[in-house]
Formats: structure tokens, sequence, C-alpha cells
């Protein structure tokens, strides 16, 4: 290696090959800075050398030398907030998107926006943790864990953007540090005995107000819950659903009148097969609204009285704390058919969704998915006779491993 030393020492030009391009190195501020001067002449690298120096000084009297450069997070985020919006066109919902606009722009662009690629380190996003989960004064007031999850995913995907397009060179460590295994707990649900008092409520509401104002509403409710008890449709499903989706027919395998639905959800176009209760429930919507084919068969919100119906009867939450919702209709349908020893994957593809979903969710708290018969197995005592011929073979095998005596 050539090496020459200029300004007293201060500053290094080298270079490793016989005709390459000169190199300089300086130690300034506690740092190592190395450059190529671009020429192999070595006049012209000791004058790029000088100025290059002299630059590093005079950035360091500026407090300026170590500052990152590059591309700050604000610029990158709105590029991918162009990309994100075309890309999902069509296949995200709308509400969703629109959701990450606003997660991004109210929180993650206030903390990070100013900062280059290079600064969002592990650290800093624990440092956004701590500030979002630190109450404003005179509050106690801090975001949910979902909330929170929700912009730190927004926050990976513009990262990820970073990534793809070379501007970053790895993602930072984003998880939660300190975190305990979560316990393991189902959504809220009906039990046979709340689902019956919860039907009987929604009834006896219905007969308060027959000849009222309130009359259609109430009926209707009732019948929503009949419904979706017996058909496992997911409230944005059954909001969807027309008249013309649902055919009353009679199951080939059960001989059972039931109704076929064709469910158009987040998971696209499937199909339904309810239980026998929901035809009832439907026939006499049915005959009450006269629909057209194209008509919503709930074209209200259920909500309102849902959670008026759930606070009337002290059940808008179950004893582990689980908040009850229309939702729980859906998982009170996927309980009782587990309990009544449904195969679990139909259940599955007939709720639109998957077996491990349902296992993770459902199944754990199902008492019917643990057999008594294999867990209380009990082991017969030995007869008296099986006594006697194991102690004559135990005998038998002691006498072979005995040594025979030695000779003379």
């Amino acid at each position: 290696m050539q090496k020459h030393t200029i300004l007293d020492g201060k500053c290094h030009v080298y270079r490793r090959a016989e005709n390459g391009n000169w190199q300089c190195s300086a130690f300034v501020d506690g740092k190592n800075h190395r450059v190529s001067t671009g020429t192999d002449s070595l006049r012209l690298a000791k004058e790029f050398a000088s100025d290059w120096y002299l630059t590093l000084r005079g950035k360091q009297r500026a407090g300026t030398l170590n500052v990152p450069t590059g591309p700050t997070f604000r610029d990158t985020a709105k590029k991918w907030e162009a990309e994100y919006a075309i890309i999902t066109g069509g296949n995200r919902n709308a509400i969703y998107v629109d959701g990450n606009s606003r997660r991004l722009a109210n929180y993650l662009l206030p903390f990070f926006g100013d900062l280059t690629l290079a600064e969002v380190t592990s650290a800093k996003v624990h440092e956004y943790r701590v500030q979002r989960l630190t109450p404003a004064p005179g509050t106690t007031k801090v975001p949910a864990k979902q909330t929170l999850h929700q912009e730190i995913v927004v926050l990976r995907q513009v990262l990820k953007y970073a990534s793809r397009h070379n501007l970053l060179a790895s993602l930072p460590d984003m998880t939660a540090p300190y975190q305990k295994a979560e316990k393991i707990s189902h959504r809220g649900w009906f039990s046979k005995p709340e689902y019956k008092a919860l039907y009987e409520a929604a009834r006896d509401k219905a007969k308060q107000h027959k000849g009222k104002r309130w009359q259609y509403n109430a009926e209707q409710f009732l019948d929503f819950i009949l419904i979706m008890t017996n058909t496992g449709l997911r409230p944005d499903e059954a909001k969807r659903l027309q008249y013309r989706d649902i055919e009353v027919a009679i199951d080939q395998e059960t001989q059972e009148t039931i109704l076929i639905i064709a469910v158009r959800g987040k998971r696209g176009v499937g199909y339904c097969k309810s239980t026998a209760n929901a035809v009832f429930p439907f026939e006499r919507m049915v005959e009450r609204n006269r629909p057209q084919p194209s008509d919503l068969l709930f074209p209200t919100s259920m909500a309102g009285l849902m959670v008026s119906i759930l606070d009337e009867t002290k059940m808008r939450f179950d004893r582990e704390g689980n908040r009850r919702s229309a939702y729980s209709l859906r998982h009170t349908y996927i309980s009782m058919r587990l309990e009544e020893g449904a195969d679990i994957y139909q259940v599955a593809k007939n709720c639109r969704t998957s077996v491990e979903m349902i296992e993770k969710f459902y199944a754990a708290h199902i008492k019917n998915n643990i057999s008594a018969a294999a867990v209380n197995v009990r082991k017969k005592p030995l007869t008296k006779k099986q006594q006697e011929e194991l102690a004559k073979r135990n005998a038998h095998l002691t006498s072979l491993e005995q040594p025979e005596p030695a000779a003379g």
C-alpha cells in the first residue's frame, strides 16, 4: 500500500492498487472518515484531501458533521401512501385504507416525519410506543392495544416500502419488549341458558311494542337474533344480504328444511347452510315485509338495539370480561355446533373461516371436545393367577442372571 501524510499528520492519502485511485482518511470528532479522491494523480489527490479535511472541520464546528443524511420518513411515507391507494384499490375496504392514512397523518408523521430513514431505529420505535402509552397531563386515557398495533402496522408498511426501493438497508425490530405470553381466551358468546334469556327478552320487547311506534324494529330485531344464531353470519355479511340471496330448500342428507344463503362478505362470495330453526324467522320476515328480490334483509343497523338488550339483560360482558356484540351471535353459532359434535372442518367451511381460527378462539372452551373415555382410563388389576405367573417369570429371569460358581 502506498501512503502519504499531509496537514501535519491530520489527513492521510493512500491507495492499495498500483494504478488505482487515491483514497483519503482523517480522524475527526471521534470518528474515522474515509472517501475516494476519484483520481490516480497524487498531486490532485492531495489537493482534494486538503479541501475535504477542511470541510470536515467546518462541519464539526457547525455541529453538522454527524447529522444523518438521506430521504426522510415524511417523504417516503407520502410515496408509500400514493402507492398503497393504487395497489389496494378494490382489494381492501376503503374505510380501512382511509384509516391507515389518518394514523399516518395524526400520529406517525408528527413523531417520525423529520427523521431520516436511518434514524428510525428499534429504540426510536420503542420511544414512540412509550410516548403513545403515556397519558396526557390531567387524563388517564391511553390508546387501546389494538389501536397501537394498527399504527405499528402502518409504520412497518412504510419501512417495507423503503426497503423494496433500496432506501433502507434493513428493517428495525418493531416487536414490543417486556411482553409476556398472552392468556388464551375465547371470544364473547352466549351459553344456551344465556342465549335463551336473550331471545326471550327480545321476544318480550316485540310483544310490548305491538301496535306501537317501534313494533317493526322490535320484530325485525327478534328475527335478526334468531337468524344470526342459526346461520353463523358475520354482521357485515348480514348487512349486505338481500332476499334473492336466500333459498328455502330441503336438505338431502337430513331431510330438514333449511336456508341456503349466498354470502357476500370479506371472503368474497361463499355459501352457508343454516339450521332448521332459521327458516321460520325468515318466512316471518317475508310475510311482514313483502320484499322485492333486491331488498336488503336488514336495511337498518341492529347495533343500537343489540347494546340496549344486552344492557337490560345484564349480559354486555361475559364472566371473563369479554364484550358482547352482534358478532357474539356468530360465535354462539360456532360454539353450539361444536358442542353438538359437528365436524370442525365443516363448521369452518360453512362459516367461511379456517379450522385454525376456530381451534384458537372457539374449540378451547368447548367441554365436549374432551373425551372422558380417553381421559378417565384405569388399568385393570392383575388376577391372582396372573400375579403367580409373573412371579415365576421374574424368578426364572433372576436365576439366569446369577454367575456360575468357579471350578475347583
